[in-house]
């Protein structure tokens, strides 16, 4: 099976909705997706600081490992196991999380999926010493 991650750049729609995003994204969107099979490990990141002085796109970004035989076949798993409100016995409390919100309390400011080409490891370089 190939590996993908799959990566979303997103923050919340405005300060006043900070609070919102933490409890819904951070605290629950976060496990509720990694739950979904296929999904091997997911976390969420906060940007500390820019690269090179390079522009930086997005306060967080949530990054997610997935094994699947193709990112289409990733992202149908991902769209029916959202889709379902008894996925796991979480679902419903991150969906009433939701509900009080009213909508998703972020906007989303780029995603999609990348697959493996190479990955090295630190500890790989350590034993060549």
């Amino acid at each position: 099976m190939a590996k993908f991650i799959l990566v979303g750049l997103c923050e919340p729609l405005s300060e006043d909705d900070q609070a919102a995003f933490d409890e819904w994204f951070v605290s629950q969107h976060i496990e509720d997706t990694t739950r979904c099979p296929n999904f091997i490990k997911g976390g969420v990141y906060e940007l500390s600081g820019p690269h090179l002085d390079l522009e930086t796109r997005s306060k967080y970004i949530s990054i997610y490992e997935v094994e699947a035989a193709s990112y289409e076949e990733a992202e149908r798993t991902l769209n029916e196991w959202q889709a379902n409100p008894e996925a796991w016995k979480g679902r419903a409390n991150h969906l009433k999380t939701m509900e009080k919100f009213g909508s998703i309390p972020m906007k989303i400011n780029g995603s999609g999926w990348y697959k493996e080409l190479r990955v090295f490891k630190s500890e790989e370089f350590q034993e060549e010493q």
